[in-house]
């Protein structure tokens, strides 16, 4: 297949990778989106999502997707079912993204692969995701109003929002694996001083168990071997999340932690590459931020092109293996404010 030139390639068609087609493709910049996994990311999880601004009557994470992907649609975005295999950059500044098949030839790539939940990998628990499963509390906590709900994890994110959790539920149990916690001191006090809250320590959950919906986990002690099920309407899990960076990390710098390192919220050190969504945020991890992060990196794109004088490939008769709307350099980074 020959060379599928694009003024903008997104990696991820998640809520940041959507959001931001739909700016390029306004902008009339000839955008391709490629997701090599499920359109709509970690949200197409989600029952129902009720802190998205505009749906007071909550919305299916799948219904939302497929209103993101329609308006894209709408300014001619197209969404590849393809991943990106490797990125590099080419004498001049051309982005090369390589598909299976082929690859995308870009001046413009946003890298908006996302981050993974770590599962637990049990039984039952991705039966349930989305029906009493649940990796976020801010999102879901409101829907366990005075029911029971189980936390897995032993870290920050565990503990601050499983006492986020009591505001909702009538009872949380935080199960850890082990008895100490790599938790702040602070945040281990403030959870067990909460009345609300309970600790199974030495525990692990070996299945998640219901059919339509969360009834409850099967746990083993991990010194005794000992096993008992809980009753609970709920699990949260916190046990970390990986970045889908594999296939950029040669090309970009990341943080020690595998996310995408950025300045001013998109800039990657690489002129032209811009990073947005859960990929480079390792602190909110958000539907809102998300699509802030893919406004703000398709908005700075925009200019970048622009001031280099860049032709859409749109203005062409064709856009596989067409080099004429190609500027034979491309100019060093710009540095836009």
């Amino acid at each position: 297949m020959a060379d599928q030139r694009r003024d903008v390639v997104i990696i991820g068609a998640g809520p940041a990778g959507l959001g931001a087609s739909v700016y390029t493709g306004r902008a009339l910049l000839r955008t391709a989106i490629l997701e090599s996994r499920l359109v709509g990311g970690q949200i197409i999880e989600a029952y129902d999502v009720d802190n998205y601004p505009g749906f007071p009557e909550g919305i299916a994470g799948a219904e939302l997707i497929d209103r993101m992907v329609a308006q894209a649609q709408k300014f001619d975005v197209e969404v590849v079912n393809s991943g990106a295999e490797d990125v590099s950059v080419e004498d001049g500044g051309l982005k090369r993204v390589h598909v299976s098949g082929g690859d995308y030839v870009a001046p413009i790539v946003m890298v908006a692969s996302g981050a993974y939940h770590r599962r637990l990998e049990v039984p039952g628990e991705r039966k349930l995701s989305g029906r009493g499963v649940s990796y976020c509390a801010t999102c879901d906590g409101p829907f366990f109003r005075d029911r029971k709900v189980v936390v897995v994890g032993g870290g920050d994110a565990a503990l601050t929002e499983g006492v986020f959790l009591t505001r909702f539920a009538s009872s949380v149990t935080l199960i850890h694996r082990r008895q100490g916690f790599r938790g702040r001191p602070a945040h281990l006090a403030e959870a067990q001083e909460n009345q609300k809250m309970e600790f199974v320590l030495d525990t692990v959950v070996t299945e998640v168990l219901g059919e339509e919906r969360v009834e409850g986990v099967r746990v083993r002690n991990v010194r005794s071997d000992q096993e008992w099920m809980l009753e609970c309407d709920g699990v949260f899990v916190f046990i970390g999340h990986d970045p889908n960076t594999d296939y950029i990390a040669d090309l970009v710098s990341l943080r020690p932690s595998g996310y995408i390192d950025v300045r001013d919220e998109v800039f990657t050190d690489v002129p032209g590459l811009f990073a947005a969504g859960d990929v480079a945020d390792e602190t909110y991890r958000q539907l809102g931020t998300s699509i802030g992060a893919g406004t703000r990196a398709a908005m700075t794109a925009e200019r970048w092109l622009a001031e280099q004088g860049w032709q859409s490939v749109a203005s062409g008769e064709s856009t596989e293996g067409d080099a004429r709307a190609t500027p034979a350099v491309m100019p060093g980074p710009l540095h836009i404010g």
